[in-house]
């Protein structure tokens, strides 16, 4: 493959490549199914839009958001919360 698909040049700078914070992240809050989608896409758009879209990507992280608030806000649960724990 490509080095733009291999490693495209708006998700590789600096220390970390966002791939593997994405996966490192959602290991660490046991995000699964589309609550972990919903993340990594905003983790995604986040750290690209300097070098990729500019305000797009940060529109697009910001409807992402969006939905991931309307799918967890009323079952939301900290991390570790007992199953009769409610934040």
């Amino acid at each position: 493959m490509t080095d733009s698909v291999e490693k495209p040049s708006h998700y590789t700078f600096g220390k970390y490549e966002c791939i593997d914070v994405i996966e490192e992240l959602s290991k660490q809050n046991n995000l699964q199914g589309i609550e972990g989608f919903l993340y990594g896409n905003i983790i995604k758009y986040l750290w690209r839009y300097k070098h990729k879209n500019g305000i797009e990507d940060l529109q697009k992280a910001r409807w992402y958001l969006d939905r991931l608030i309307s799918n967890t806000e009323n079952d939301f649960k900290p991390v570790g919360a007992k199953e009769n724990e409610r934040n």
